[in-house]
């Protein structure tokens, strides 16, 4: 179970901590000399990469990654990559790892350092699946594995996806809040109401999913798009006498308005999809 970490920063140094619990012992190394209790640490990343077969590297950016490894003998390693990077980032540094006789794998961790070694924990894995099932027992220790396919770009991919979720999601929770500080609403009081709410609707993602799936828009359809365009103008009010900027929503709401100018207003929210990924098709129905 032996294993080398490149990088401790606040992600590289929780990881350290979830294997030093578990029994693993890593060799270390960091620009910065400093590790937790317990962990072998050696004065060069050359020293490190040397010391065991697998190797992870937890660094700021896929430059740093060239950076560090420029000139390291990687032949026979078994490279796993936490840096955050793009899909084409990490397809591109499986050919580059590959080339240097390494077997590669990237990852994209779906936690905060305070999660690392807890329930809930888990990690994106792609590339090569031999890699991921002989080292499960290290890589599991951090967080829980979630193997994507030997494509080295989906981890990042996904990664980046449930991260763009997230994020949308945060904007409606601004949003939400923005609302409510012209009439004095307590937040602590106004959250319990917006997780209830938010946590409910979220469940539309796999009426979206099947959508998707299935290519028809338009049947059975709960709140057609011609519908929901309606009501913009109520958002925008509303938020224009709260004295609340209107650019977390506008961007979705002209996206919603598009696709209704186009002939998708007996559609569902899916259709959307496809207008953000460049299928112009309206009103398709399978099935």
């Amino acid at each position: 179970m032996a294993v080398t970490l490149l990088g401790l920063g606040a992600m590289g140094s929780a990881i350290t901590r979830a294997w030093l619990a578990t029994g693993i012992k890593p060799t270390v190394w960091n620009r910065t000399p400093k590790a937790p209790a317990g962990a072998v640490v050696v004065d060069t990343a050359a020293a490190a990469v040397a010391a065991n077969q697998l190797v992870v590297v937890c660094l700021l950016d896929d430059d740093s990654v060239t950076d560090v490894l420029d000139g390291i003998d990687l032949a026979g390693k078994d490279l796993v990559n936490l840096t955050t990077s793009t899909p084409e980032q990490a397809r591109a540094r499986a050919e580059w790892a590959t080339g240097r006789g390494a077997r590669f794998v990237d990852g994209g961790i779906m936690a905060v350092p305070p999660m690392i070694g807890a329930i809930g924990a888990f990690i994106f894995y792609s590339g090569s699946q031999a890699l991921v099932e002989e080292h499960t027992t290290v890589l599991a220790a951090p967080a829980r594995i979630h193997y994507v396919g030997e494509d080295p770009g989906h981890a990042a991919l996904y990664d980046i996806a449930l991260l763009s979720g997230m994020y949308g999601m945060f904007a409606g929770i601004t949003h939400a809040f923005a609302l409510l500080r012209a009439d004095g609403i307590d937040p602590v009081a106004f959250a319990p109401l917006l997780v209830d709410w938010v946590t409910t609707t979220t469940a539309s993602a796999y009426g979206i999913a099947q959508r998707l799936h299935t290519g028809n828009h338009t049947t059975d359809v709960t709140s057609n798009l011609a519908m929901q365009v309606a009501g913009i103008p109520t958002f925008l009010d509303t938020a224009k006498a709260q004295g609340v900027d209107p650019h977390l929503l506008a961007p979705f709401f002209d996206l919603m308005a598009r696709r209704v100018e186009a002939g998708g207003g007996q559609e569902d929210l899916a259709a959307l999809v496809d207008l953000l990924a460049g299928h112009a098709a309206v009103g398709v129905q399978v099935g």
